[in-house]
């Protein structure tokens, strides 16, 4: 009876049972289609009862409105497309630094989770367990005050050395006095390179590749010192600080929290990935007399790859995400600016489409890259 049955359930589905499925589902998909087509129909009579302009036009109007920060040129004549573009880059700027340095702090914390020494384990431990319990909100807001309430004024920052000035009114760095494709060049080299020189070197000797890779990092690192146009670096004034790059305090709150916020989630995918790693994994390297340094790096991360992706996929969308709470301390990010120019022309249906769709964006292109890094990692079996 049981080969019987296991049979019946391999057996593949017959035609018939594959157009019922279909059927079913394209019901399915008529019916959804019809209940948003009814939801825009209704909208867009509702407005013109109350003579409410609709429609996505006003993006070529004029956004009449100032944004406190952007990389990206803008000024108040600008259209408000413009303005939405403005929002998504400051949506980037602050989401992508907050995602690296989560995923740092997240793989250190793990690993500190898992560590033998007692006090290492329990600061990660109560790490962990404060920052995930306590609302991203919160954090935000907390930080944000943090900075302007106990930070000097700006016209008596505090010097970190002499390439960064921290005040009330932010931070300030030294960067690079060159066109910003040198700058992208040499920072894409600084992180290709040396990955490039450890994964195709003939050498076989882990200490002459660390060493020859150790190089290619410094010389690398020394075109950045050492370029011809030189480090535009901060100076203070009778006004406060000038030049270099100015990061405001609404960034660095947001950055802050999301990076500590995400990192405590990223250390509990870390700790998780690692212990589903069979322990005969561990006891076959104590056999080999490997250290522990050389147990992680060799053998048990790139087998916890294949655990750790896919909730860290779901961790770069939430982070993604959560930077829209930026709103709360002024940070001019998508949602700040929609909101803005929704308060101005009042079409609020439009304004949350464009966030939504800025967002589903972002998420959509998240979940392709990672699905295929999710593909690499997995095990292949022979």
């Amino acid at each position: 009876m049981t080969k019987v049955s296991d049979a019946a359930q391999s057996r593949p589905p017959t035609p018939q049972r594959h157009w019922h499925t279909v059927s079913l589902q394209l019901v399915v998909l008529v019916v959804v289609v019809g209940l948003l087509g009814w939801f825009v129909f209704n909208a867009w009579s509702n407005l013109a009862a109350r003579h409410i302009g609709s429609g996505f036009g006003f993006l070529q109007d004029t956004a009449g409105f100032s944004i406190s920060e952007s990389i990206v040129a803008y000024e108040i004549g600008d259209s408000t497309l413009r303005a939405f573009a403005v929002g998504m880059v400051n949506t980037m700027r602050a989401a992508i630094p907050a995602i690296v340095l989560a995923s740092l702090l997240g793989f250190t914390v793990g690993v500190g989770l898992i560590s033998r020494n007692a006090l290492v384990r329990s600061v990660a431990r109560c790490y962990v367990d404060v920052v995930r319990n306590v609302p991203l909100l919160v954090q935000v807001l907390m930080w944000y005050f943090v900075i302007t309430e106990t930070l000097p004024d700006s016209a008596d920052p505090i010097a970190l050395g002499s390439a960064a000035f921290i005040s009330k009114g932010g931070l300030a760095v030294a960067i690079p006095d060159a066109p910003w494709y040198v700058v992208l060049v040499l920072l894409v080299a600084t992180l290709l390179i040396p990955a490039a020189v450890w994964r195709f070197s003939s050498m076989q000797r882990m200490a002459w590749r660390a060493l020859w890779q150790l190089v290619v990092c410094a010389a690398l690192v020394g075109l950045w010192v050492l370029q011809p146009a030189g480090w535009e670096l901060p100076s203070q004034g009778a006004f406060g600080v000038a030049g270099g790059a100015a990061l405001s305090p609404e960034w660095l709150s947001v950055v802050a929290a999301l990076t500590l916020y995400s990192g405590a989630y990223c250390a509990e995918i870390v700790r998780g990935g690692i212990q589903a790693v069979h322990k005969g994994q561990w006891e076959a390297c104590h056999a080999l007399s490997m250290s522990r340094a050389q147990m992680l790096v060799r053998v048990i991360l790139p087998q916890s790859l294949r655990v750790i992706v896919p909730p860290y996929t779901s961790l770069i969308m939430n982070t993604l995400k959560g930077s829209s709470l930026a709103v709360a301390v002024g940070y001019p990010d998508i949602v700040s600016i929609t909101t803005t120019s929704m308060n101005q022309n009042g079409q609020a249906i439009e304004c949350v489409a464009i966030i939504a769709l800025v967002y589903l964006t972002l998420n959509l292109c998240t979940a392709l890259v990672m699905g295929w890094v999710n593909k690499r990692v997995q095990l292949r079996e022979r």
